[in-house]
Formats: structure tokens, C-alpha cells, sequence
């Protein structure tokens, strides 16, 4: 699988050994973690304290923390900017000219970031970890329909091949002279001729792909076979039940009153 398809990035690690679906339940319960629980500082912990670790312990800590913060970083600035100085009420803590900084903006701001960030976190550690043909694999092996799994498939490569057609693109108008760089007006001309052939390649790409799929065989009915086998073991079937089982014990905590934050 090579990276203009996919954000997989291969390692020799026991988190890449584990089987797709329990990488995917991991994934999913510091996603819901992390945007469910209450608070400012639940969805840093979820970060901090499960999907960096796993990270780690799959070697993609550094690729991880290089997708995170540019994504986050953008979300982060116009959440502290509009929701610090433009919340009705609260209390104070700094003034500029006619607009005030407060403290009660900054709280949701923080608490909004630590969502972005968890649920960022828990795609891109499934992207890392995972091939996207293991994942689809082991999706209809438990009785997905194939066109369910394939939509899964295609949701996890869709950010890396928009990104490699896009580079593509752009080296091939520069190379007949198109400026992309300067001012913002002379980027903005440049839009134009980035994005129409981005959107009808695009459009190319998918009727390509349907054609592919169905001289695989794709849409046919019965019992197919692979070339790609996945080992899944006692143990890890019983670590996706017990995630599912605590991850709705501590959803359920917030409607237990006097716990709930």
C-alpha cells in the first residue's frame, strides 16, 4: 500500500500485529471519548493518556503529532478568537479597546480544541496502523456488506489522494508557468486552474475505480477468497467487548448525578 493511497505508514510494531477490528475499537472508543465526556481537561487526558501511548507503541508517535497540530492549529486560533473575545458575559480577565478576553470563552475554547484534537487523533492512529485493504478485509469477514466496508475504505485514503492529486496538479501548472506564489491576489487567479482539473480528475478517479472493482468481481454474491489473511485471536476478541463494555460504563457516568461533570 503505498503512501499516495494511504496514510499507513508500515512498522514493524505489536499495535500493527493487532487485528483491524480491534485497532478500529480502540480508535472508535477514543473518538467517542473524547468528544462524549464533559470538561476542559477529559479530552487532553484521552490524548495524553491513551492515543499518544499507543502511538508510541506503534512507532507513528512523530507522524502523528506532525498531522495533529496543523490540523488543530487552525481550529485552535479561531476558537481562542471568537469564542475569547466574543462570549456574552462571563468574567474578565483582559480588555482590548472595545472587546474583552473571557475566562468562560477561553474554557469552551479549550474544551473544543481537546475534542478536535482527540478525535483527530483517533483517525489518524487507525490510518497509521492500519492497511486499508487489511481493514475492508476484516470488515466483510464479520458480515459487513462489501459496498459498507469500501465506503469505510474509501472515507480513510480520500484526505491522501486528494492531497497527491492536488501536489500533482499544482508541479504540472507551474511547470507551464502558472504562478502560485506572491500575493494574495495572484494566488487567488491561481485557484482557478488548481481546482477544475483536481474536481475532474476526481471524477475520472471514481469511474476508474467502479470500473476496477467490478472485473473483481465486486458487486458478486457468494463466497470470495484472499490473498491477505488475518490472524485474530481469543484474546483480542474479548478486548473489543470489554472496550465496548467500560467505554459505555464511563459514557454513562455523565447522567449519574453528583459524577457527572
Amino acid at each position: 500500500m503505498t503512501s499516495s493511497f494511504s496514510l499507513y505508514a508500515p512498522r514493524a510494531s505489536r499495535y500493527h500485529d493487532l487485528h483491524p477490528l480491534t485497532k478500529l475499537a480502540i480508535s472508535a472508543a477514543i473518538m467517542i471519548a473524547g468528544a462524549g465526556l464533559g470538561g476542559v481537561w477529559p479530552a487532553f487526558a484521552v490524548f495524553f493518556a491513551v492515543a499518544l501511548p499507543l502511538a508510541i507503541w506503534g512507532k507513528v508517535a512523530i507522524s502523528l503529532l506532525r498531522a495533529v497540530w496543523p490540523i488543530a492549529l487552525p481550529f485552535a486560533i479561531s476558537l481562542f478568537l471568537i469564542r475569547g473575545f466574543i462570549w456574552p458575559g462571563g468574567t474578565i480577565i483582559a480588555t482590548l479597546g472595545p472587546i474583552s478576553l473571557k475566562a468562560e470563552g477561553l474554557e469552551f475554547a479549550l474544551a473544543a480544541l481537546g475534542r478536535i484534537v482527540a478525535m483527530v487523533s483517533a483517525f489518524l492512529l487507525l490510518s497509521l496502523t492500519t492497511a486499508p485493504d487489511a481493514l475492508m478485509l476484516a470488515l466483510t469477514e464479520r458480515g459487513f456488506p462489501p459496498m459498507i466496508a469500501y465506503i469505510v475504505l474509501t472515507t480513510i485514503q480520500i484526505v491522501p489522494r486528494f492531497q497527491a492529486r492536488a501536489a500533482t496538479i499544482l508541479d504540472a501548472q507551474r511547470s507551464r508557468g502558472l504562478e502560485t506564489e506572491g500575493w494574495l491576489p495572484r494566488r487567488l487567479r491561481a485557484l482557478l486552474p488548481l481546482v477544475t482539473p483536481l474536481i475532474l480528475s476526481s471524477l475520472v478517479d471514481v469511474e476508474e475505480r467502479a470500473i476496477a472493482l467490478e472485473a473483481r468481481a465486486f458487486s458478486r454474491v457468494g463466497v470470495k477468497t484472499s490473498l491477505l489473511v488475518l490472524r485474530d485471536t481469543p484474546f483480542q476478541r474479548t478486548a473489543r467487548w470489554l472496550i465496548v463494555v467500560i467505554l459505555a460504563a464511563v459514557m454513562g457516568l455523565r447522567f449519574v448525578p453528583g459524577i457527572a461533570p
